[in-house]
């Protein structure tokens, strides 16, 4: 099932370390030209490039691209009340989760009578893409919009592929989410062509220009963000799935594999990766994984996965070197399944999120946790973060002197400027002080 690969008695620097680790094979940079091609021909053709586009990559035609309120409405109505109900529950927590990540605004006294204020200010306009392959993801709404909500964004439009099943329209349960959430500019807009129309605009739909695009999809719609990127602002180019755990001798091996399953079930590139210092616990794990796969119902698709050079259970000597392991590595989701959590938290740096304890498996995560879901892969967690509330904002900051405050820097202003041979910088100081 899952092949092991023995770290033990290896003596390996970080460089070492991070090349032999397991990891999804995913190069955004083979499928740029091809996408470069699909997001010059919407900016150019708008309408009739996405039209096109809709018939090739997701076979629908002679739908509508722009959806209805009445069309929302109706899925809200017809969607399974408990489905309502979970996320209505769903959208309470990762508000709470969110509103815990607003930044605060501050001013700093630099000097009597001059002030730098720092300021978060919002975006004005937000484009949510929401993917429609082999899962639903309604939570993906959920989680970029409150989050762009609670940032203060004012204008949030969406955009998900038709859905031949459902006559063209986005699925409903994506629709059901987007009315609870109050989104009323919906787009039934798929791939890389979904990404250039935020980019662009597309006037014949009243589609205008997003500031930031933002939303997990296929391999088309990362490269699709990264062609974009400096015309509008992006969240991230999210990459497949990925679940590390951390697990000593005491760590229950039935939950453990539960929870690789979990994530392998997304796609067959997903990875999955155990590490532990216990071979008797790498052994349970391996013999709960026999027993728990052929029962989950993507049981295909997780053998695959799990199978796959991206997934491994990683043998360490001790738990310093799993945390070692765990920094290279740097995780979109990590558990800590160990006696003494605090340690290995100190240890922690890079992961995208991490869950806590037996009882705190990534699914709480994903779903109604309370936090948010949209996370780095690919090892960028090393230096990014997961999607928050400053997403949507920017940071500015607000200058204020008054003359006796500006009067107290002309000479060291005056010197650095002719140091740097911009003499009009310290003449437009000087020239406020020469009457």
């Amino acid at each position: 099932m899952m092949h092991l690969l023995d770290l033990r008695a290896k003596s390996l620097t970080n460089r070492e370390l991070s090349a032999i680790l397991p990891r999804p094979k995913t190069d955004v940079r083979a499928t740029i030209e091809q996408v470069e091609q699909l997001v010059t021909d919407v900016a150019e053709r708008g309408v009739d490039a996405l039209y096109e586009q809709a018939e090739k990559f997701d076979r629908v035609t002679g739908h509508s691209l722009k959806i209805t309120l009445e069309q929302r409405n109706a899925a809200l109505k017809a969607t399974n009340p408990e489905v309502i109900t979970a996320m209505r529950e769903a959208i309470r927590r990762v508000r709470l989760g969110s509103e815990g990540q607003l930044p605060k605004n501050s001013v700093t006294e630099i000097a009597s009578g001059g002030v730098v204020e720092q300021r978060w200010v919002p975006v004005n306009r937000v484009g949510l893409y929401v993917p429609g392959g082999k899962a639903v993801y309604p939570s993906s709404v959920i989680m970029n919009v409150v989050s762009a909500q609670v940032a203060g964004v004012s204008d949030i439009a969406l955009a998900s592929p038709a859905q031949r099943e459902f006559g063209g329209l986005v699925h409903p349960t994506i629709l059901a989410a987007a009315a609870l959430l109050d989104i009323t500019e919906i787009y039934a807009i798929g791939g890389a062509g979904a990404i250039a129309a935020f980019a662009y605009g597309v006037p014949d739909i009243e589609l205008e220009q997003v500031d930031i695009v933002t939303g997990p999809g296929n391999i088309f719609v990362a490269a699709a963000k990264r062609v974009v990127n400096g015309l509008v602002g992006i969240d991230s180019e999210a990459g497949t799935t990925e679940i590390m755990v951390l697990a000593d001798a005491d760590a229950n091996p039935k939950f453990l594999a539960s929870d690789l399953i979990s994530q392998a079930e997304h796609d067959e590139a997903a990875a999955s990766v155990l590490v532990t210092d216990s071979m008797p616990l790498a052994s349970a794990v391996l013999a709960e994984l026999e027993k728990q796969v052929s029962l989950t119902q993507h049981s295909e698709r997780v053998k695959t996965a799990l199978s796959g050079e991206q997934s491994r259970i990683i043998l360490v000597d001790s738990l310093d070197f799993g945390i070692r392991v765990v920094n290279a590595y740097a995780p979109e989701h990590l558990e800590l399944h160990v006696r003494n959590v605090d340690a290995a938290l100190s240890g922690v740096k890079n992961a995208g999120v991490i869950f806590i304890g037996p009882f705190t498996p990534v699914a709480v995560g994903d779903y109604i946790g309370g936090s948010n879901h949209v996370l780095p892969t690919g090892g960028t967690a090393r230096f990014a973060s997961g999607l928050s509330t400053q997403t949507f904002m920017r940071a500015q900051q607000v200058v204020a002197y008054d003359s006796g405050a500006l009067r107290q820097i002309v000479e060291p202003l005056s010197v650095l400027a002719e140091a740097e041979e911009l003499p009009a910088h310290a003449e437009s100081v000087q020239i406020r002080f020469e009457d």
